[in-house]
């Protein structure tokens, strides 16, 4: 098969002890790119540092919302710099979010600007997190629109079905983490959703550490990009489709966004 996951955080101390083995077991899986994404300026750094050293990974450049408060006066000028290295093809991690209390909600809010504004200057896409604010998302969204393009994802996708409609309408596509392959009945508007996003606006992701997909959810201490092969089954399978099929649709999606070359 040939996958690509959108959104890792190949920094993460967990994996530390095996980096070189998660990276080869995600090739060996069919993995033919892993978009790893930095949550501040100094995982930028590291995400960036990465992409130069493994061939099979990119690198986003951003400072997640929760990281905003702890941001020195200088990190968002070093996430600038950044932009410019080789092997960058996105900004963010950025967005917004209620369900933490790490950053003041006005902070989020210049720093989701800031993000938009880097993206359309330099014609990169954004990856968007979205959590309990989807309202709010669709604000600032309809906002940078008006001054032009918005590209990207929301990452993890986890809105209502009008939420995926506007965000669509924008022109963005959706990226499906693990709680696509979740049964439990919390899930089932999701994976309705996920069943009817127009086939060219599909991606996948790990969210590696987080949100491992069904069936090692619970049974593995992390997730990685290697199980991004569980989320197109499971996506596949929803839309009735064969997982080759959806793992080519979802890869080629994720190579006209990104700019990645075949």
């Amino acid at each position: 098969m040939h996958l690509i996951d959108t959104h890792a955080h190949l920094d993460d101390s967990r994996f530390d002890a095996d980096r070189p083995a998660v990276v080869a077991r995600a090739a060996d899986a069919g993995v033919e790119a892993i978009v790893c994404v930095g949550i501040s300026a100094e995982t930028s750094q590291t995400a960036v540092d990465l992409a130069a050293g493994y061939p099979i990974v990119a690198a986003a450049v951003g400072i997640q919302p929760n990281s905003c408060a702890e941001a020195a006066p200088d990190d968002w000028d070093r996430v600038v710099a950044l932009v410019d290295r080789p092997g960058v093809v996105a900004i963010g991690e950025t967005g917004l979010d209620r369900y933490w209390d790490h950053t003041p909600f006005d902070m989020q809010e210049d720093y989701f600007d800031r993000h938009l504004r880097l993206a359309q200057r330099r014609d990169l896409p954004v990856l968007i997190h979205c959590r309990d604010c989807d309202e709010d998302v669709l604000r600032m969204l309809r906002e940078a629109t008006r001054r032009g393009p918005v590209r990207g994802l929301i990452h993890a996708f986890s809105g209502s079905a009008a939420m995926a409609d506007e965000c669509l309408s924008m022109g963005l596509y959706l990226s499906f983490a693990g709680p696509v392959s979740y049964r439990n009945k919390k899930f089932v508007p999701l994976r309705e959703v996920a069943a009817r996003v127009p086939a060219d606006r599909l991606l996948i992701e790990t969210d590696a550490p987080y949100l491992t997909p069904h069936p090692l959810r619970g049974k593995v201490e992390r997730n990685e990009p290697a199980h991004v092969a569980l989320t197109a089954a499971a996506l596949a399978e929803l839309r009735d489709c064969p997982v080759e099929q959806m793992a080519d649709q979802t890869t080629a999606n994720a190579r006209r966004l990104f700019g990645l070359g075949a």
